[in-house]
Parts: C-alpha cells; sequence; structure tokens
C-alpha cells in the first residue's frame, strides 16, 4: 500500500494498548539526515470548550505503529502519551 503525506490527514490514530483515541494526524516529524519519517504529530484536546486553546500535541514514533489501514493507523504506546508543546508562530 501506498500513501502520501496529505494522505495520513484523514487517518484516525488509535492505542491498541487501551483504546484511546488520539485523533487525526495533523503533522508529520521528518528526519532529514536519513529522509524518513520520524513521528506522527497529532493535536491535543481542546481545552475548556476551545476557548482557552489547545492542549500539548501528541507525539507518536513511527517505530510505535503497528498497523496501518485505509483509514485508522493502530499504535503501541504504553504507559503515559507524551506531548510535545505547540510552537507559536509569529507572522512579523
Amino acid at each position: 500500500m501506498q500513501c502520501r503525506i496529505t494522505d495520513l490527514k484523514y487517518k484516525e490514530v488509535i492505542n491498541v494498548c487501551d483504546g484511546f483515541r488520539f485523533g487525526f494526524i495533523s503533522d508529520v516529524l521528518v528526519d532529514v539526515s536519513d529522509g524518513k519519517i520520524a513521528a506522527l504529530v497529532i493535536p491535543g484536546p481542546y481545552r475548556f470548550l476551545g476557548i482557552l486553546g489547545r492542549e500539548d500535541d501528541y507525539v507518536i514514533g513511527w517505530d510505535k505503529i503497528v498497523k496501518m489501514g485505509e483509514d485508522i493507523v493502530l499504535v503501541d504506546v504504553k504507559g503515559e502519551h507524551r506531548r510535545s508543546h505547540r510552537e507559536k508562530r509569529s507572522w512579523i
């Protein structure tokens, strides 16, 4: 099966350990020295109805992927789910 990076945005990520639904992929981290995908990035949940923004992103390493299907990505993440701080971008 072949897949483009843009097609990954339509795939939902689910943990096989506890059935936790991370959400849909928003971005990927690429290791430019190897040219390989290093991790998947899933936006964190909203805080207080979205008024206070989002929590930190989920970053799941490529080695944690168990199976990738047409519309779902199954991952094996044990313990606490690692989060990465969302960078604030300035448009100046």
